[in-house]
């Protein structure tokens, strides 16, 4: 008697049509990427046409920055700079990846699982989205119609698979006649070949639409296009800088950081594209009149030139989050005065496009003697994209967390007590001057000096006040007093430096600045939180 040996020969197929231990959980893991990647793809797509607010992984990585930690923002700006939020998207990608292959492993073991992963996260980028401020009514649209193009992308492919891989419909249940059709060869090699044509079309295809739809979101607003066109008029008056004013030392700070080389720090995930032509500021609250100004009414009350140093909370002792800029502009006080500020406010909450709020003291808007101005150019330009275009905040003597606002749309004249802007909750206090330091530049840590003369240089600030004189200690020996450059107003950075006869070996190097009140840089070290750090900045040198 003859046993049959066709039919098992059959049943485990060529090797093509074997599928491997280490495939049987790449392929489905690789499947649920795909259909995450539908489901981002065409949530991109959807929202290009209804809702371009509603894009998921943006809004999931807006949130993140809205609820992290302070200590972990802290970390991330330390660590990464101005890359934080490259960082930010790349670990919000892994993290998405991570979930997506589980979601594809669950599938093709239990049916309908994977897609309720899939479910969940479209659920959750629905949230992110709708509490967003300025979510639009279709907002819901995007994620809803990826969520239903992934989740049956993801069903087609893990049933492709199971024919592949020759695994039952569900394998909680035993197999039955249909199922042990579906394990010969046959239909195993057409279960690969489907499985792989259908995985590069769709892969393929939310690679294209995807980025397609995330570059025509940000290309169709030709904001940056309008932005380059865009010719600021003459400033009424502008600021000479006085002879002395910068100093010529090689690896010192330019007087005026340039543009691109100016600190930011924000929470936009993505640079918000603002259209001037469509720009509207609303001054309301405690007003006597709710007041509506366009980009052209306010270019129309005149522009000033004024140079003044901004500083972020987030920078350490020493650190680069500061910056010195021209800023064309047109006075606060002049923008209030349109609608008459109520006695008893003290408080602005200035709000950004993104929903960003920040809680100005309203006094160092309306003081004659602080120039603190709606800004609209940037060292003889309109302002940059990243840095608040086509209108941002500057004011002086005041942490950037709390004053300058970028992507203006509102000014909210209220109180401390009323209302709290985005930081406050998180940590940090509702009005918060600029603690005035000193740092410095030049010789840098790592870099080696050759031994004789060579110069100490670095910045030094205090707005508002202004400096009165820089002393450097080496090797924790009697300060000294640094020549400064002539200071072009009380609200920027003066540069100073020492003469230094350099001898080989290590050498500690310590600075610290007295301001015009007479006041002494404090020496004690204290965290960015709640309201800035502080201490003297010291460097260690080798010379050679």
């Amino acid at each position: 008697m003859q046993t049959p040996a066709a039919a098992p020969t059959a049943a485990k197929g060529t090797d093509m049509t074997k599928v491997s231990r280490a495939g049987r959980f790449f392929w489905p893991a690789l499947t649920g990427v795909i259909g995450a990647g539908v489901l981002l793809a065409v949530s991109e797509l959807i929202a290009l046409l209804v809702a371009r607010e509603a894009s998921p992984i943006l809004a999931v990585g807006s949130f993140v920055i809205d609820i992290v930690p302070q200590p972990v923002k802290e970390f991330a700006i330390a660590a990464f700079g101005a890359f934080d939020k490259i960082a930010l998207l790349l670990g919000l990608a892994l993290a998405v990846i991570v979930a997506a292959s589980l979601a594809g492993l669950l599938e093709a073991r239990w049916r309908y699982s994977g897609a309720v992963v899939l479910a969940i996260g479209a659920a959750l980028a629905t949230a992110a989205i709708l509490t967003r401020s300025g979510a639009s009514g279709l907002a819901w649209l995007p994620p809803l119609a990826g969520a239903i193009a992934g989740i049956a992308v993801l069903l087609i492919l893990i049933k492709r698979y199971r024919r592949w891989a020759q695994l039952p419909a569900d394998r909680s249940a035993p197999l039955d006649d249909a199922d042990e059709k579906e394990t010969d060869a046959v239909t195993a090699r057409m279960g690969r070949r489907s499985f792989f044509a259908l995985s590069l079309v769709a892969a393929g295809s939310a690679l294209v639409v995807g980025i397609g739809a995330r570059v025509a979101n940000v290309a169709t607003t030709s904001v940056r296009a309008i932005r380059d066109a865009l010719k600021l008029p003459a400033p009424r008056a502008e600021v000479a800088l006085p002879d002395g004013a910068e100093l010529d030392i090689p690896g010192l700070s330019p007087l005026i950081t340039p543009n691109a080389d100016f600190y930011r720090v924000d929470t936009a995930l993505t640079v918000p594209t603002v259209d001037p032509g469509t720009w509207r500021l609303i001054i309301d609250g405690m007003v006597d009149r709710r007041v509506e100004i366009t980009f052209d009414q306010l270019l129309e009350m005149g522009l000033d030139e004024y140079v003044i140093t901004l500083t972020c909370v987030s920078n350490e002792v020493g650190g680069k989050l500061v910056g010195n800029a021209r800023w064309l502009g047109v006075p606060l006080r002049d923008v209030l005065r349109l609608a008459g500020p109520q006695a008893n406010a003290d408080m602005v909450l200035s709000r950004s496009v993104d929903g960003y709020t920040a809680s100005t003291p309203l006094s160092s808007l309306t003081d004659d003697g602080i120039d603190a101005i709606l800004a609209v150019g940037m060292n003889g330009e309109p302002l940059p994209l990243e840095h608040g275009f086509p209108v941002r905040m500057v004011v002086p003597g005041l942490y950037g967390y709390v004053s300058a606002t970028k992507w203006l749309t509102e000014l909210k004249v209220t109180t401390f007590a009323a209302d709290e802007a985005y930081w406050t909750p998180r940590g940090y206090s509702a009005e918060a001057p600029i603690k005035f330091s000193s740092r410095v530049d030049t010789p840098r840590p790592g870099k080696r000096v050759s031994a004789g003369r060579t110069p100490i240089a670095g910045v030094a600030w205090a707005q508002t006040v202004g400096i009165e004189r820089v002393e450097v200690s080496i090797d924790d020996g009697a300060w000294q007093a640094a020549t400064l450059s002539t200071p072009i107003n009380d609200d920027t950075w003066v540069q100073w430096h020492l003469e230094w006869d350099a001898e080989p070996g290590t050498h500690y190097v310590a600075v610290r600045a007295i301001d015009r009140q007479g006041n002494l840089q404090a020496e004690e070290k204290a965290p960015i939180a709640p309201d800035g750090s502080s201490g003297w900045h010291r460097v260690l040198i080798s010379v050679d």
